[in-house]
């Protein structure tokens, strides 16, 4: 049976909750969610705690704020002027954007107050707890081309991992695939 080891692609069937809270996220009705092992796909913590599982086998894994999605930072709240957004903005929305260093970063629309919009830099799970009830579905080595689309860890395409895989976003093509 194969078990779940770096360089692997994995198919995960997955429920995700917060504390006593309903279902946050689940693959329940969707495709299963489909990653390459130690690439850094998904959150750190989850993906230490499937390193070994078996195909067929499930786990309940709980994930702390470190190992998830971060602290909340209340100094990645900012206000902005409503110019800069689309007209059909809407709270809730999520938006990628060019920090004053350059970097890409996803915003997060939490307030419109007139002319001005509240946004957020922090994941909307920034400070939780994760619990997931996870089922290993299928394991298999990645492919040599599935490896060269990982661009170091943030999953093969530029927009996937909030943040650009090189400085000038100059390993993305017009696609933000990496290459």
């Amino acid at each position: 049976m194969a078990t779940v080891q770096d360089n692997m692609v994995v198919s995960l069937d997955y429920t995700l909750r917060l504390d006593d809270e309903g279902v946050v996220d689940t693959s329940e009705g969707r495709e299963p969610l489909m990653y390459i092992q130690g690439q850094g796909q998904i959150i750190p913590g989850l993906e230490k705690q499937l390193a070994g599982m078996e195909t067929g086998q499930e786990k309940d894994v709980v994930v702390l704020p470190e190992e998830g999605y971060g602290e909340y930072d209340s100094d990645l709240v900012e206000t902005l002027p409503r110019s800069i957004f689309p007209p059909e903005l809407e709270e809730g929305m999520a938006f990628r954007m060019r920090t004053d260093d350059g970097r890409i970063a996803v915003v997060y629309v939490e307030e419109i107050q007139g002319d001005q919009v509240v946004v957020n830099l922090n994941h909307p799970l920034a400070g939780k707890t994760l619990y997931f009830h996870v089922r290993v579905n299928d394991v298999r080595e990645a492919t040599p081309e599935e490896l060269m689309m990982t661009c170091d860890g943030c999953g093969g395409s530029c927009s996937s991992c909030g943040d650009s895989c090189c400085d000038d976003d100059s390993c993305c093509d017009e696609e933000g695939c990496c290459h």
